[in-house]
């Protein structure tokens, strides 16, 4: 049986991928990653916030809400808490002249976007089996051939060289970092994209 890729689309737009991590370790000189989250290996930097709400981005709001199955019962349950990612509109000051502003709002003219992060996967680590609510856009930044996410069983490494990709995290799925370096993504909630 063929594997079918289609939770993962890649989409006809690119950045440069030598600005795009300038303006990663420009962002990370600013502001370290969030480690406080309680997430093991797991860390994020918000780009945008809700306006003039800059607890908007802080503690569980960068992770958001997601439904996992944690244990072998396979029953379902709902983690931390529903965010609006409608009300995500307002780019941060403190990044406004890096390369990601640029980033941002030609994403911006092409799809509704909520929270848009910068996440890190600490080599040899994976995140659980999980679904969100809503698709999510990639850049990959910083990566490696062991860095794979699977959606639905099927695995996929993302090249960091400027594309842009959109998963289907409405699908159970997790990503790992079998490397031995970060993994680094700009991923952005997508709220008016459709899978086929």
């Amino acid at each position: 049986m063929p594997l079918n890729f289609n939770d993962f689309q890649k989409q006809d737009i690119s950045f440069d991928i030598s600005r795009l991590r300038k303006a990663c370790d420009q962002v990370l000189r600013i502001r370290g990653f969030d480690t406080s989250l309680g997430i093991p290996h797991f860390a994020g930097i918000s780009l945008n916030q809700i306006p003039g709400d800059p607890e908007s981005i802080k503690g569980n709001n960068i992770r958001g809400v997601f439904w996992t199955k944690p244990d072998s019962t396979g029953v379902e349950v709902v983690r931390d808490s529903k965010i609006d990612e409608s009300k995500y509109t307002e780019f941060l000051d403190d990044f406004k002249k890096t390369y990601f502003k640029e980033v941002y709002d030609c994403l911006s003219n092409k799809f509704k976007l909520g929270r848009v992060r910068l996440l890190l996967k600490e080599p040899r680590s994976t995140l659980s089996w999980h679904r969100d609510p809503e698709p999510r856009l990639h850049i990959p930044i910083y990566t490696n051939p062991g860095a794979i996410m699977v959606i639905d069983h099927i695995a996929k490494h993302m090249p960091a060289d400027g594309s842009v990709w959109i998963t289907n995290n409405t699908k159970y799925h997790n990503a790992f970092n079998g490397g031995e370096e970060n993994r680094v993504h700009l991923v952005a909630c997508v709220l008016d994209y459709k899978f086929n």
